[in-house]
Parts: C-alpha cells; sequence; structure tokens
C-alpha cells in the first residue's frame, strides 16, 4: 500500500481509503469487521463514514471494531460527514451551529472516539451561511474535537468561495474534497479539480468504480440481474441505468477498460481504480465493497500503476462530451491556444 499526505497536511493516508457506507445495510457487522480487519492488513489505515450511513450504524460498527482491538485507534485515520437529516426535529438537518454541534457529538459517540481526524460538510448548505459553518469547524478543531476539516459535493465556485473565506478569516483550512469521478464521471475537471489543485485541497474521489460498471459486470442493452445491486434491487437506480446504457461513450470507455486489464493480466476494477489513484490532486481513492471478494479485488489495485500509454488510452475514450461553450469545443479552444500562446510582458510607466 502505497501513502500520501491528507490535502496539504503532514498526516499519511493509504492511496486507498475504505469506504463504509455499506456497514449495516449490505454489509452485516460480521462482514464489516471481517472487511475492516482485511484492510488494515493490507497497509490501509484510511476509514471514510457518514452519520447518515445505516442510520448511524455505519459509525458505531467502526467504533465496536476500534474498541475490540486495543492500540487500532492509532493506527487509523477516521473521516466521516454530517449534513443531512438524522432525525425529526427542524435542527437535525444542515450545516449551521445548532446542528454540526449535535452531528458531532453524536458522530463522536457512535465511533467511539475521542477526536475525529477528518470531519466533512457533507454537502452545501443553500440555508446555512458558509461563514457560520466554517467557524464552527475551527471552533471544534481549537476544542480538539477534530484535526482536519473537509467538504463533500460542492461545485466550484463553493469550494473556492469557502477556500477564500478560511483565508480571509484566518480559520483552519478545508483539506479535502469528496466528489464523483470515474471515468465515467469527469465533471469535476471543469473546474474542482483546478481550485484543489490551486488551494492544494486533496481529492477523495467516491463511486470510483460507476457504480459497479466498470467492473465490466454490467451488459449492453441486457437489465442486470443476480448479484449485483441493480439485479438485487432494480429500484435503486434503474433510472440512471438506461442512459448510461444508451450513451456510446459508456461502451466505449468499458471495452477500453477491458482491454488494458487483459493485457495487464488484471481485473477490469483495478484498472479503474489505478487509473484514477495517478489523476491530479487526488489523495486517496474510496472504495466500497459489499463482500469480502470485492474488497479483496479492489486493494489488488494497491500499487498498481498504468503505463502512460495506457493512461492515455484510457483519457482519450472517457473525454467528457459536453457540447456547450465554455465547457465546449469554443472554452477548450480558448484555453488551449492561451496555454500553447508565449506572451511578451511589456511594462508601461505611468508616472
Amino acid at each position: 500500500m502505497e501513502y500520501r499526505t491528507l490535502g496539504s497536511t503532514g498526516t499519511l493516508v493509504s492511496a486507498l481509503c475504505l469506504g463504509t457506507m455499506t456497514f449495516g445495510e449490505e454489509s452485516n457487522e460480521k462482514v464489516a469487521h471481517e472487511q475492516l480487519d482485511i484492510f488494515h492488513e493490507h497497509g490501509g489505515n484510511f476509514l471514510d463514514s457518514a452519520n447518515v450511513y445505516a442510520d448511524g450504524h455505519s459509525e458505531e460498527i467502526i467504533g465496536r471494531w476500534l474498541a475490540a482491538r486495543p492500540g487500532m485507534r492509532d493506527g487509523v485515520v477516521v473521516a466521516t460527514k454530517a449534513r443531512f437529516a438524522t432525525g425529526d426535529a427542524i435542527n437535525d438537518i444542515g450545516l449551521s451551529r445548532v446542528s454540526l454541534t449535535r452531528a458531532l457529538d453524536a458522530s463522536l459517540r457512535r465511533l467511539g472516539v475521542d477526536v475525529i481526524d477528518l470531519y466533512q460538510a457533507h454537502a452545501w448548505d443553500p440555508v446555512t451561511p458558509i461563514e457560520e459553518t466554517l467557524r464552527f469547524f475551527d471552533d471544534a478543531v481549537r476544542a480538539g474535537k477534530i484535526q482536519y476539516i473537509g467538504v463533500s459535493n460542492f461545485i466550484g465556485w463553493q469550494l473556492q468561495k469557502a477556500a477564500l473565506l478560511t483565508q480571509h478569516l484566518g480559520l483552519a483550512p478545508i483539506v479535502t474534497l469528496q466528489p464523483q469521478y470515474n471515468l465515467l464521471q469527469r465533471s469535476i475537471e471543469f473546474e474542482l479539480r483546478d481550485v484543489c489543485v490551486n488551494e492544494g485541497i486533496g481529492i477523495l474521489p467516491w463511486s470510483p468504480l460507476g457504480g459497479g460498471w466498470l467492473t465490466g459486470k454490467y451488459q449492453r442493452d441486457s437489465t442486470p440481474t443476480g448479484a449485483t445491486r441493480l439485479g438485487d434491487n432494480p429500484e435503486r437506480g434503474m433510472e440512471a441505468y438506461a442512459p448510461r446504457n444508451a450513451e456510446e461513450r459508456t461502451w466505449r470507455v468499458i471495452d477500453a477498460v477491458r482491454s488494458v486489464a487483459e493485457a495487464r493480466g488484471v481485473s477490469m476494477g483495478q484498472v479503474a481504480l489505478a487509473w484514477l489513484v495517478d489523476r491530479p490532486a487526488v489523495t486517496s481513492v474510496i472504495i466500497g465493497a459489499r463482500t469480502v471478494d470485492q474488497l479483496r479485488d479492489n486493494l489488488g489495485a494497491a500499487g498498481l500503476h498504468l503505463s502512460a500509454a495506457e493512461a492515455a488510452q484510457l483519457d482519450d475514450v472517457s473525454t467528457p462530451i459536453v457540447d456547450d461553450y465554455p465547457y465546449g469545443p469554443a472554452g477548450v479552444d480558448q484555453r488551449d491556444r492561451a496555454a500553447e500562446t508565449e506572451y511578451d510582458v511589456v511594462v508601461v510607466d505611468r508616472s
């Protein structure tokens, strides 16, 4: 397992992070604890959860795993999130000081820890001023309840505004962004990735396998069946299956991943993870598995790096299809021309 700094901090985390959204729902506690053991045995030290995963049971499962293994707490970096509704009270949702105070104390209790290493806003809150949220995070850092702050599912202007406010107000900085990012979903490259590069924010991609599509488990024009998320519960995502199935780009990407995987003698999922691990600003890729076998396959990507030719092949077939300015052809052309043009600097004396 390789390790990287958590954004611009000095804390080291494994290049693969174990996501725990399945814990308490698709993976019972016994399977979840087995996954945690295997992940740790492979050198993984980074865990990600959220207060709404399985109504808090995901955090509880992690907490009981830590409690049963004295000394383990010092060897792992624990991340969780807050933002979405956890109860019926009107303030059990959002990023207000009242909501976050309750959410943070509850997560600390469920995890059985004194401090959360990375505490993240699960999504933007259009009601609460972002200054209120950031000041709460800073207060929690100063109180020793959290080490670092991060955000998830922000768009470009939201992340840039939040990052600049922490600098302007002298608050604890945002060190990570957790967005959806994979070979089928590369929209963060339009703006978010550049913000992260410029501000020293580490990217923690979720859904790195595109909901299982990049493992090759789905077939063109064939309704998913069997032991897949869509096969087990078609209502969960069939509204998204049809348009992705109908998009020719989807199958070009899957075919290219399969080609690289067969040439390498590895699984398609491992190729998709290896591509993502080496993208700019990526700190750690969040893997989530329902079964131990799925986890073992994902861990096969540890230390796997694609050649420049392989990465370029996948880059080419997965290029996002965007027709409109400023992200479409006109915007791209202007950006490329600007990058390729050398400018002479003329200093004008205006005294």
